[in-house]
Order: structure tokens, then C-alpha cells, then sequence
């Protein structure tokens, strides 16, 4: 297949791995045509279910992820799974850690597999694995798991980016899930008490449903309902336990999501987003050019003789700015 822009589009939507491949790789090297791709392919997204997989470090969510795109085999659907694994700082690209613990599908037709850097990211996805989610959703992929990098609350991002989060803990998380409570604990639609066969487990999920319930539905203020209850499952994810109604708990959220009309509103949210930072990176790349770039170079100078002051400084760059639109 050559690689012209027509040939990947057509590719992607007939489920070709190889363009499917080739079209991600263009979106996250930003590809001189990778911006009319993802255009061609929006009039073919918003199908796939989107979730999250996030939680510290050692959680077990690749494992996880892994298990569950199994059981969905097994169901008949197709799974898209983007992995974002750490940006290594000497080559810029992805470890590719996740991406070795998922072997037990790697090979199935149904699954397509993308490790991706985080580039950097402190919200656990980089906008590059959103827009991989949207190619992995154009082809026509029933669920989309997107796992993040394990770096605990820092991973907030990934809400915005899923119709619904899941929060993998474990045991020895307990004596943190008080500290949680302003990070991931906001975040999640579901929690997995993950590695439930160790010491620890039950007291674990007990805190998590104390938690929770500071957030109660009747307290003044709180905007959730009682269909919006958080459900907090248990696994052991290496051997496949609980994994069953993690899947049925998964597929009770989509309906009830659908039903109640927050599933479309979640994705005008997601989308709204989108925009935004679409119009900030626009922005930024015209705002820094070379003739600004000259009067910051100068301007520091006095910056740092303290001659002017930073915000004389930005206020002279956005006059600049202004009168050159």
C-alpha cells in the first residue's frame, strides 16, 4: 500500500493494520499531511467505547489491559489498545515497557497495539495518543483502552479523555487513599482493588468506600446522583480473576451513560477540549516567530537589569502581537 493520504484513509476504514499503523505513526510524528487525515477520519469516530486505565505505578494495569481485551475477544468485539509508556530522555521515544506484558493478545487479528510516548506529558496522555484513539476509533474498534504512564496523581488528564475512567489500586495503596482524595479519587468512574489475593485488600477497598463516601450524592453541594455510584471491583488480574465483572460493570456504565444522556454530554466536553487546545497551539506557533522571538531576546536583557519588568515584557510582545494580526 502506498502511503498517500487517500490510500491511508481508505486503508484505516477498511481495518487495515498496516495502514492503521502507518496512520498513527504520521499522527504522532506530525506528518505534514497527518492534519487532513485525522479531518477525513472525524466524520468516523464517536463509536468506540473509550476507557481509561490509570493508577501509580506496579498497579498491574498492563496486565490488566491485557486480560480485558481477552474477554472482549472472547465477546466478539475488536479491541484498540494505546499504551503510553514513559518518553525515554535520550531518544524521545516510548520504552515500550506495556507493550512486552501484552503478548497474551499481540497476535490476535482483533487487537492492534500501540505503545506511544508520553512526551513529556504530566496528565499521563500526550494529545498524540488522543488522536491515535480517534484513528483506532474510525477503523471501526468497539472498545478503545488507553492505558497512561504510572505516575499516581498526575494522570488527571486521562478523564477527559475516556468516557470512563478506571482507577487501578492496590493493596498497599491503603494508607494513601486519604491523600487521594483531591487526584485520582476525584476522578474515577470505577475503581480495581488489583492484586486482591494480598494482605491488606479488603481493609484497602473499605477505605475506598469511606472515601467515596465523603462524596455522597446527599451531601449539599455534590452533583452526583445515585446512578452515579462508583463501583469498586477486586481482581487479581494475572490469573484472570474478577475480570468477568469488571467487564459487566464496564458495559453498565455505557448503557446507563447512554440512557441518562452523560455520555454525549462527556463528549462535548471531550470535544470542546479538543478545540481549545487546537486554537492554543495555533496560537502559540504564530505568536512565536522570529520577530518576537527577536524582541524577547532583547527585552531580557533589560529583564534581567531589572531595567523593565517581566510583565512590561509580555504586555510589549502581546502589543506586537496585536498589531501585526
Amino acid at each position: 500500500m502506498k502511503d498517500t493520504g487517500e490510500n491511508l484513509l481508505h486503508g484505516v476504514l477498511e481495518k487495515n493494520r498496516r495502514a492503521i499503523a502507518r496512520a498513527i505513526s504520521r499522527v504522532e510524528n506530525e506528518h505534514a499531511d497527518a492534519r487532513q487525515l485525522l479531518h477525513a477520519l472525524f466524520g468516523h469516530t464517536g463509536r468506540a467505547y473509550r476507557v481509561g486505565i490509570t493508577g501509580p505505578p506496579g498497579a498491574g494495569k498492563s496486565t490488566l489491559t491485557n486480560r480485558l481485551a481477552g474477554l472482549y475477544r472472547r465477546q466478539d468485539r475488536s479491541v484498540g489498545i494505546i499504551a503510553v509508556d514513559p518518553t525515554s530522555p535520550f531518544t524521545g521515544g516510548a520504552l515500550l515497557g506495556d507493550r512486552v506484558r501484552m503478548t497474551d493478545v499481540e497476535m490476535d487479528e482483533g487487537v492492534f497495539i500501540r505503545s506511544m510516548a508520553s512526551r513529556g506529558s504530566l496528565g499521563g496522555l500526550s494529545r498524540k495518543a488522543k488522536e491515535a484513539a480517534d484513528v483506532l476509533d474510525a477503523a471501526g474498534f468497539d472498545i478503545v483502552l488507553m492505558e497512561t504512564v504510572g505516575v499516581g496523581q498526575s494522570e488527571l488528564e486521562v478523564a477527559g479523555a475516556c468516557d470512563t475512567t478506571v482507577v487501578v489500586l492496590v493493596p498497599e495503596s491503603g494508607d494513601g487513599i486519604q491523600a487521594m482524595k483531591a487526584g485520582l479519587m476525584e476522578i474515577a468512574d470505577l475503581f480495581v482493588m488489583n492484586k486482591a489475593d494480598r494482605p491488606g485488600a479488603e481493609q484497602a477497598v473499605q477505605s475506598i468506600r469511606m472515601v467515596l463516601g465523603f462524596r455522597s450524592p446527599s451531601m449539599p453541594g455534590s452533583s452526583r446522583t445515585p446512578d452515579s455510584q462508583v463501583d469498586v471491583l477486586m481482581t487479581v488480574a494475572s490469573e484472570g480473576k474478577g475480570l468477568e465483572a469488571l467487564v459487566e460493570a464496564l458495559d453498565r456504565r455505557y448503557a446507563r451513560m447512554e440512557r441518562s444522556g452523560e455520555l454525549l454530554a462527556r463528549r462535548e466536553k471531550r470535544l470542546e477540549a479538543r478545540v481549545r487546545e487546537l486554537v492554543e497551539e495555533q496560537l502559540k506557533s504564530e505568536f512565536w516567530n522570529e520577530m518576537r522571538m527577536a524582541v524577547l531576546r532583547k527585552g531580557l536583557d533589560q529583564v534581567v537589569s531589572r531595567q523593565q519588568t517581566p510583565y512590561e515584557l509580555a504586555a510589549r510582545l502581546l502589543e506586537h502581537f496585536r498589531s501585526k494580526s
